[in-house]
């Protein structure tokens, strides 16, 4: 930061600023985790020493407080992928279900919200097709914050729920199923030919609510790759060619995961592709009657409380995402309750 040049470049001396936070914070939490450990030494040695059992509940609360600020600090340095530290790009598709399956693809978006914002991540849909009748067909939406990618990537996968549906008259139990993908915002300029002849470029007036360029004009983008079928949209920007860049970016991103998984025999950090949205493909399922439970079939992880999950406590499946990354995937899938 001293270096006469370092602030001639606005963008990568942020970066740089971002980063030096980022070291401080850390070096500030492991300090914090030595003084809180100390602190417990301390109050255990007076119980003894007095005898006074009323101290054990104020013990408990600073071990449970100390053992979640370790877990936390714990689980950032699992995040080592090359891109783990970037932004995230999310897009839900509702699979085949019709009403109840866009119905479910709205509840993730929620939950995924709520989740950042918890984080004190930002959130920005880029584009969004709602359903004919209620929910999301499809979004996309991009979360930025420090290592955004590194967690969200355990969500890539088909996600699986079954309740009664309110939009059934007979008030049967529904299964519905909606696909997620997760990469990386990769904000450089990646070394990927893309031949004009091998893409298909469209626009379409912006589905948006509102707003001063929205509906107005031609902005939004489609992009179809032939070789790879692989299509990206974005509307978000205010121009055409602001929303034709990003989904530029964002396939550029997409071929460089491929072209990775291609030549990696074990792409843990890019895991959960999929090609149907629907039985026996799922890596989470969502049950909400006869019983409550959210079980992660990769990792066997689950919890019952269904409504916490869904208001955005996921850490715990991201979690165990990381520590079954770190202990090579094993394949044994869990099998679901259902």
């Amino acid at each position: 930061m001293e270096a006469p040049e370092f602030w001639n470049d606005p963008i990568a001396s942020q970066k740089k600023m971002q980063e030096l936070k980022s070291m401080k914070d850390d070096v500030a939490t492991y300090a914090n985790l030595e003084a809180g450990y100390e602190d417990i030494e301390t109050m255990i040695e007076m119980g003894y020493e007095e005898n006074d059992a009323s101290l054990i509940p104020e013990i408990q609360e600073m071990l449970d407080e100390f053992v979640m600020t370790y877990e936390a600090i714990r689980m950032k340095t699992l995040l080592s992928g090359e891109y783990d530290r970037n932004n995230a790009i999310v897009s839900l598709h509702a699979g085949a279900g019709g009403t109840e399956s866009c119905d479910w693809a709205a509840m993730l978006f929620r939950m995924y919200s709520r989740w950042a914002d918890k984080k004190g991540f930002t959130l920005t849909v880029l584009d969004s097709l709602d359903g004919e009748e209620a929910g999301i067909k499809s979004i996309t939406f991009e979360v930025n914050g420090e290592n955004a990618y590194g967690y969200l990537k355990s969500e890539k996968g088909v996600h699986r729920l079954v309740r009664i549906s309110p939009f059934n008259a007979a008030g049967k139990r529904q299964t519905s199923f909606v696909s997620c993908d997760v990469m990386p915002d990769i904000e450089e300029d990646i070394d990927i030919e893309i031949k004009d002849e091998d893409i298909r470029i469209d626009t379409y007036r912006s589905s948006g609510a509102g707003g001063q360029h929205i509906n107005k004009t031609s902005s939004a983008i489609r992009i179809t790759h032939y070789p790879t079928g692989i299509v990206v949209q974005c509307q978000n920007e205010r121009s055409q060619f602001q929303n034709k860049d990003k989904a530029m970016q964002m396939l550029k991103a997409k071929l460089y995961l491929l072209k990775q998984e291609e030549q990696m025999a074990k792409a843990a950090g890019i895991r959960g592709e999929v090609t149907e949205i629907g039985w026996g493909n799922q890596i989470r399922s969502y049950v909400m009657q006869p019983y409550t439970l959210v079980k992660d079939r990769r990792t066997g992880v689950e919890s019952g409380n269904v409504d916490s999950v869904l208001d955005g406590d996921i850490d715990l499946f991201i979690n165990g995402y990381l520590k079954w990354l770190s202990l090579g995937c094993p394949q044994n899938m869990a099998a679901d309750d259902e």
